[in-house]
């Protein structure tokens, strides 16, 4: 692992051929610029902002100040799809107390931050983002009141159990409890019509429920076992979608491709060696989405909670009690690249958003350019970096570069304060609102875990 050291892109481009990866590079960005058609929606531009959560909602799930404010920042800031953030199907699906939540009684809400959202970024510049809602259950890290987690889990798994709260068997949810789980997620795609997001996200990543459920190899009854059953729920719930919403409407998933995690609790991964990525069930998931009504794809990777969280996002400093990982970040990213790679491949015309790209700083323009050339990718997404430099995608558009001030510097404090069970965003670039929060946060944890 090196912290980034590249002031030229000769550096970049040279470290990237030592290391014989597959991480392309352009200074021609034209590729950004195109439209990109989802659905029946078209997003005026190549870059979206993935799904970044602030655990700052109100207590019933309405959006905040700190929520409307995230938002105003990502539409202002120019990309063309906003990859809204979790919003939990039920009370016990959320991650943390200030988890999104939209239901009957918050519509109102939820109408009016859609309706602001668009209209900034029209103000600004000249054009509506497409924006989406994350539906979520959040399965073995469930914690919907206060700092005490409430796991629910699909199977038992003897790595994640000691560290996530799962003690007994009756943590493990029944199929009745899996079946009803169905009429949560469409009415909460309904609802999400109803106030005018132009798409969902069946969340299936980074060991939630229903990415959990896609590795239940363990787990007995028709949820567990079989690739038919293991893959069931999440199909199931795509297809009532659809019926329910209508053609006119984006389904999307954010989904594992591969979670670095042993067989038979891992999925996408060797059965003899962990580390060794096996796209058979990962191609097919992916066929069986589109099949049933899935028409926008993201994938990701690993578990960011547990002590491999550069499987997912490359960093060059690592949370509280995180291993600082052997491999190069570039390793990583390259990684990450060419899971995108399959996926695209496996989806033909349907878009997928990339993503792996906040740690390149000032050259993610360049090496994401060079991926939608390569027709590796769709669309470009952009983490991490949109809680640091919202403004990435029009100062690209409009500048032709990235202002390396203004780049997320992968320092995980962002990460950090949401394992300090506290409201996340930039501490280095948004330093007035979070680094005060972010030692606020250390103070309370230390506090309550003595450490």
């Amino acid at each position: 692992m090196n912290k980034f050291h590249y002031k030229k892109a000769e550096e970049l481009v040279d470290q990237i051929k030592n290391f014989n990866l597959d991480i392309p590079f352009t200074n021609d960005l034209s590729t950004l610029a195109k439209e990109v058609k989802i659905n029946k929606f078209i997003s005026h531009n190549s870059f979206a902002i993935l799904p970044m959560e602030g655990c700052d909602s109100n207590l019933d799930g309405s959006p905040s100040e700190l929520v409307y404010r995230r938002y105003k920042r990502f539409a202002e800031g120019g990309a063309g799809f906003i990859w809204g953030e979790a919003n939990a199907v039920t009370v016990e699906a959320k991650a943390n107390e200030r988890q999104m939540m939209l239901d009957d009684n918050n519509l109102g809400s939820f109408k009016d931050l859609i309706k602001k959202t668009k209209q900034y970024g029209f103000e600004k510049n000249g054009f509506k983002p497409l924006i989406i809602s994350q539906l979520t259950h959040s399965g073995r890290y469930s914690r919907p009141v206060g700092h005490k987690s409430a796991p629910l889990v699909p199977q038992r798994d003897p790595i994640l159990d000691p560290i996530t709260g799962v003690t007994n068997d009756s943590q493990v949810v029944s199929d009745e409890y899996l079946d009803s789980l169905v009429a949560k997620y469409v009415h909460s795609a309904v609802l999400a019509k109803e106030v005018g997001y132009d798409g969902i996200d069946v969340k299936a990543c980074h060991r939630y429920l229903l990415s959990e459920l896609l590795a239940s190899h363990t787990r007995e009854g028709k949820y567990g076992g079989s690739f038919e059953n293991r893959t069931r729920l999440i199909f199931t719930i795509i297809e009532e979608i659809r019926k329910a919403v209508g053609p006119d409407f984006i389904i999307a998933s954010r989904f594992n491709v591969f979670d670095a995690h042993p067989y038979p609790y891992g999925f996408g991964c060797d059965k003899n060696d962990m580390w060794k990525f096996d796209d058979s069930e990962p191609i097919l998931l992916v066929k069986g989405m589109i099949k049933r009504g899935v028409d926008l794809l993201s994938n990701s990777a690993g578990n960011p909670y547990y002590i491999y969280p550069q499987v997912t996002r490359p960093f060059d400093n690592s949370s509280l009690g995180i291993p600082e990982p052997d491999e190069d970040q570039l390793v990583s990213i390259d990684r990450l690249f060419k899971f995108s790679e399959v996926v695209q491949k496996a989806a033909g015309d349907i878009p997928v958003i990339g993503n792996g790209y906040t740690y390149l700083r000032q050259y993610i323009a360049n090496v994401g350019a060079a991926n939608l050339a390569a027709h590796r990718v769709s669309m470009i997404g952009l983490g991490r970096c949109a809680f640091a430099y919202p403004d990435a995608p029009r100062d690209v558009l409009n500048n032709g570069k990235l202002e390396i001030n203004k780049c997320c510097i992968s320092c995980s404090k962002c990460t950090q304060i949401m394992r300090d069970h506290g409201m996340s965003g930039c501490v280095v670039r948004d330093s007035e609102i979070y680094a005060p929060l972010a030692k606020q946060y250390t103070k309370e944890r230390i506090e309550r875990e003595g450490k």
